[in-house]
């Protein structure tokens, strides 16, 4: 954890954590002005202020854990929502790379098939979980609603925005309906691999569960829903357990896994190198990247003038670069800075795509490491922050020679815990809010938490997703692809099961046509859509794009209008 975080949450616990107090209601008789006192009174005899016996501020709004914040105001329960919300995102992150570090260590593997990927939906499992375990069944039953609309609005955010979004970012130029790295000319679109469909039907078939419960409904018999729910459950846990034990016997998903950090890790090294060692300042006053200098640094690596760079000469780049924590030889390294800067394909970096791939990649870190003024060297420290993110991830292949494995270890376990610890105490609390905020604006809590929670749990998962995806490659792109559908498929058995476990232990009443109707429409679309095609023409962005606002007007035209609920 940063020092700004800690701050953060230092900050949080000595300002915001409170006590119960009281408060008196002022009353009194009538006035003409309609007002307590004026100070100047018409009525005979002066009325007195009356004090109704003191009301506990906890008759309103209930503390979680008996001393957290709460409060019965719209902008109190949004502030709330926000800080509890950026704490989530906070475990989600730790969880990440602690599972990410974990993978280096252990590579693919048991531990990387079974443990990892349920760790990746543990926030919003979590939230799941506290939304229904609250107060007494007709309470549960109320809140529940809150597990819901965060399961709806994180599948159909991954499919519908997040989708459109990398489309847009990764698009390249279409040749016989094939996209062509690192191209955006003409008529464009994203291309992905085979694999990628695979993990597309994955996702599809994970659906399977919110039929089997849904049949009771669609036959109008209520004997049979307590029997629907856990006939579902059963069948969503071994659909868990299946998708797990296939990842540790065909790794490949977890090597996509993996590979979705490495390249990151290259850019990383050779920026640190770069700003240490060859350029001092790899930006002008203002905060962009200087070309003049870039393009410097390019004459001096082209030995022989003939303005391109060479293997060989990139070579020279490369050379005393330490990839710390990952055992990547120069080789690799070379091949995949001719694999990013060349768009040219002639096996030549030109100064032009030298001067373009340095920039985009200062760009990238600058996103993703945040800018930090460095007043005494001039540059910023973005790129060690960057560094410092990257070092957390590692190759597609399994990592040999890793040094300090105990350390790493150590670490990896650390941030597994502080994100499950996080997690954990605050995921109750962001319920409560969220079901305040229902009650103070009048807003069902389904819409508020279809909306907001998916942005605390899925926050840096899309924006790792959309940056990768700018990347414009086919590669790249399949990556990106596979990991939100793996994310779906979790949530569709992970926390589906959580939430199917919740309803029949606690004897809730299955209520929830029209949500399970949206998920299944998303991911039916989506899943056809990518499991029997490579190709996305731009155009597709619109189909992803428009299933957002009409899943939340789906539902509230099924429960408002028609009364499904």
């Amino acid at each position: 954890m940063t020092s700004k975080h800690f701050l953060f949450l230092f900050f949080f616990i000595f300002c915001f954590s409170s006590f119960p107090s009281h408060a008196r209601f002022i009353t009194g008789r009538p006035s003409p002005t309609g007002l307590v006192s004026d100070g100047i009174s018409t009525v005979k005899n002066l009325p007195y202020l009356l004090l109704k016996p003191p009301v506990s501020a906890e008759e309103s709004c209930e503390q979680s854990y008996g001393f957290l914040p709460c409060t019965t105001t719209v902008l109190g329960n949004m502030f709330l929502i926000i800080v509890y919300g950026y704490l989530m995102y906070l475990a989600a992150t730790y969880l990440s790379y602690g599972s990410e570090l974990l993978l280096e260590i252990l590579g693919p593997g048991l531990v990387g098939g079974l443990l990892l990927p349920m760790l990746g939906a543990l926030p919003d499992a979590m939230l799941i979980l506290v939304s229904g375990l609250s107060g007494t069944a007709e309470t549960a039953q109320s809140q529940v609603s809150v597990g819901m609309g965060l399961l709806a609005g994180s599948t159909v955010l991954l499919l519908t925005v997040i989708w459109g979004s990398c489309i847009i970012v990764g698009r390249c130029d279409l040749h016989d309906s094939v996209a062509i790295d690192g191209t955006n000319t003409k008529e464009s679109g994203v291309s992905t691999d085979i694999w990628t469909c695979y993990a597309a039907r994955i996702m599809a078939i994970s659906v399977i569960p919110f039929l089997i419960v849904q049949l009771p409904q669609a036959l109008s018999s209520t004997s049979g829903r307590h029997l629907a729910v856990l006939i579902a459950l059963i069948i969503s846990l071994l659909m868990l357990i299946s998708y797990c034990v296939y990842q540790v016997f065909q790794p490949w998903i977890q090597r996509r896994r993996i590979a979705f950090a490495k390249h990151k890790h290259v850019i990383s090294g050779i920026l640190r190198h770069l700003k240490k060692h060859a350029l001092g300042r790899l930006l002008t006053d203002d905060g962009e990247p200087d070309t003049e200098i870039i393009r410097k640094l390019f004459e001096t690596l082209d030995e022989n003038h003939d303005g391109g760079l060479s293997p060989s000469e990139l070579r020279a780049l490369i050379i005393g670069i330490r990839f710390e924590e990952i055992d990547l030889d120069q080789d690799d390294a070379v091949s995949k800075v001719i694999a990013d800067f060349d768009t040219s394909r002639d096996n030549l970096v030109q100064e032009d795509e030298f001067v373009e791939g340095i920039m985009k990649w200062i760009n990238e870190a600058k996103q993703t490491g945040g800018a930090y003024l460095e007043s005494n060297a001039g540059t910023f420290k973005f790129i060690d922050h960057f560094h410092q993110a990257r070092s957390e991830e590692q190759s597609d292949e399994v990592v040999e020679n890793v040094e300090n494995p105990r350390w790493i270890s150590i670490k990896a376990v650390l941030m597994l815990l502080l994100g499950t610890l996080i997690a954990a105490a605050f995921a109750d609390p962001l319920v409560d809010a969220v079901d305040n905020l229902s009650e103070a604006t009048s807003i069902p809590s389904f819409f508020i938490s279809f909306i907001a929670l998916p942005l605390a749990t899925s926050s840096s998962e899309a924006v790792s997703a959309i940056i990768f995806a700018s990347r414009k490659k086919q590669r790249t792109a399949s990556l990106t692809f596979s990991e939100l559908y793996g994310a779906v498929t979790m949530n569709n058995v992970l926390c589906l099961s959580v939430f199917l476990a919740l309803v029949y232990i606690r004897g809730l009443t299955w209520d929830f046509s029209s949500e399970v109707l949206v998920i299944l429409i998303v991911c039916i679309v989506m899943g056809a859509f990518a499991s029997f095609r490579t190709t996305f023409p731009l155009w597709t962005c619109s189909v992803a794009y428009i299933l957002y606002p009409f899943s939340l007007g789906l539902v509230y035209v099924l429960d408002y209008v028609l009364g499904w609920s």
